[in-house]
């Protein structure tokens, strides 16, 4: 995730107003408000120091969230309206678990983790891992039940691969991006077992660059689809779920440069620009082919958010602590306004 500053493009506040009659009815995640519904405008996580998290999953049937660790691979779990989450999962090798990155849930509260670098072998020399042991062994993703009983620890085929993020399709399997190429693998429980698949190879379509490639990734109004975000360079593509055929959404030209993680909610498409600082909010056609530019706000100068999830009428985003590194300290937070 380079730290290119890009310059934000506000609109006049009369079009925030807008907003709820152009995408339906979408809430605004404002501390006051969120309180008074039961919910928290920030929700705590635990640290032990120089803490980096990124993704999150959330479980909207039960209302719980769930944010993933960098430093170690722990798996931390909050519950609406609960200002304090708490470990659900240890990392620093539990079920070869040194680091974790997206996460998402599925309709029976299954929990599909993806593991970023865990699987390479010089995850350890980036100070992300287990210095001094073989990656090689090393899954690159987990699922688990809601209950948090180990259901699947998969390498996936080719290397190497950094699993950036995950959504459950239409179909109920699992499509986790790959952000060291332009790949999108399939998760899913057949016959005999859990397997992971090479579903969609994109590399003859999508220019691979320096950075991170393909994150946040998320399933079209129409459900005939996944759009996916190319970080490095701010560009969408839509994946045909039917064919696996991939084109480039159009966006007008928007800049969506640190794209990280989406959430679509309707039609309204929100991208987060982590290390931009920015919130890109934009209108996504029902098949995902085009995607019109709203607002790009500001999010805070204090904070670089990575990925976020819809639950219980709010966003919530997680606060990486990224620009901190290993200096990272407290408090670590979730929080459902962006700018503050």
């Amino acid at each position: 995730m380079n730290r290119t500053t890009i310059a934000s493009t506000l609109l006049a506040a009369t079009a925030v107003s807008t907003l709820g009659a152009a995408f339906g009815t979408v809430g605004p995640a404002f501390a006051d408000k969120d309180r008074d519904h039961g919910r928290a405008a920030v929700y705590n996580l635990t640290g032990d120091g120089s803490t980096l998290f990124e993704g999150i999953g959330a479980d909207e049937k039960r209302g719980r969230f769930y944010v993933s660790e960098v430093t170690g691979g722990e798996i931390h779990r909050g519950k609406v309206g609960v200002p304090q989450t708490q470990e659900w999962l240890p990392g620093a090798g539990t079920d070869g678990r040194f680091t974790a990155r997206g996460v998402t849930v599925d309709d029976k509260g299954r929990v599909y983790i993806a593991g970023g670098p865990n699987g390479i072998n010089d995850a350890g020399a980036n100070g992300i891992g287990n210095p001094g042991t073989d990656n090689t062994s090393r899954p690159d993703l987990w699922v688990y039940s809601r209950t948090g009983k180990l259901l699947a620890a998969l390498q996936v085929p080719g290397k190497p691969v950094f699993l950036n993020d995950v959504a459950i399709g239409p179909d109920g399997a699992a499509y986790f991006t790959n952000s060291k190429a332009a790949e999108v693998y399939k998760v899913a429980k057949g016959k005999n077992g859990w397997k992971a698949t090479l579903w969609a190879d994109a590399s003859a379509k999508i220019a691979v660059a320096a950075g991170f490639n393909l994150g946040g990734i998320v399933v079209s109004p129409d459900e005939r689809s996944l759009v996916v975000a190319q970080g490095n360079n701010g560009k969408l593509w839509r994946f045909s779920l039917k064919s696996g055929k991939v084109t480039q959404v159009k966006t007008g030209g928007a800049d969506l440069v640190n794209a990280d993680g989406l959430v679509l909610q309707g039609n309204r498409l929100t991208v987060v620009r982590n290390f931009s600082r920015m919130i890109a909010t934009l209108r996504l056609s029902d098949d995902g082919r085009k995607a019109e530019l709203v607002r790009q706000r500001a999010s805070s100068p204090n904070r670089v958010l990575t990925t976020a999830k819809e639950i219980a009428g709010q966003v919530l985003y997680v606060d990486s602590k990224f620009d901190e590194g290993a200096n990272a300290t407290g408090p670590y937070e979730v929080v459902a306004d962006p700018t503050r």
